[in-house]
């Protein structure tokens, strides 16, 4: 089943791509949600009248993922956990508890988006990617100290 994207959807595409997809997955997930229209020919007529409303939101869109980018850059989040003698932490950070942290500050952000390539499990200085959109990603500092 072809559809046409009205939002970004990651690992499938971008605003205004008509792609194909599974009819099941179209009708009880894009569809229902509104990430996409049935690319039926009415649709895709109105969808070369829609390409600039879409190119507009889209631009949007990825403003405001620069904004926040820049905005979590600025942050370095501090964590106080408890720790051995040789600064191995009791436990780990995890991208849940940069999620919290961030939220804390003001910045909401989806725990799937921070990337760390493992847990925190020292203590230290870390640096953890937030994939805020699929052209922009941000580094966040972290700051792990003994409790």
């Amino acid at each position: 089943m072809q559809v046409i994207l009205k939002e970004n959807v990651e690992n499938l595409g971008h605003i205004g791509d008509i792609v194909k997809v599974a009819p099941g997955y179209a009708r009880n997930y894009l569809l229902p949600k509104g990430f996409a229209i049935e690319a039926t020919e009415k649709n895709a007529k109105a969808l070369a009248h829609a390409k600039r409303h879409l190119e507009y939101k889209k631009n949007r869109v990825l403003e405001g993922a620069k904004q926040l980018a820049a905005k979590i850059e600025a942050i370095t989040i501090s964590v106080a956990h408890q720790a051995g003698e040789d600064g191995r932490l009791f436990g780990a950070v995890t991208n849940i508890e940069l999620a919290e942290q961030l939220k804390a500050q003001g910045v909401e952000v989806d725990r799937k988006r921070i990337v760390l390539d493992e847990p925190i499990k020292q203590v230290g200085d870390f640096t953890a990617v937030v994939k805020i959109h699929p052209e922009v990603s941000a580094n966040l500092k972290v700051s792990v100290a003994k409790a």
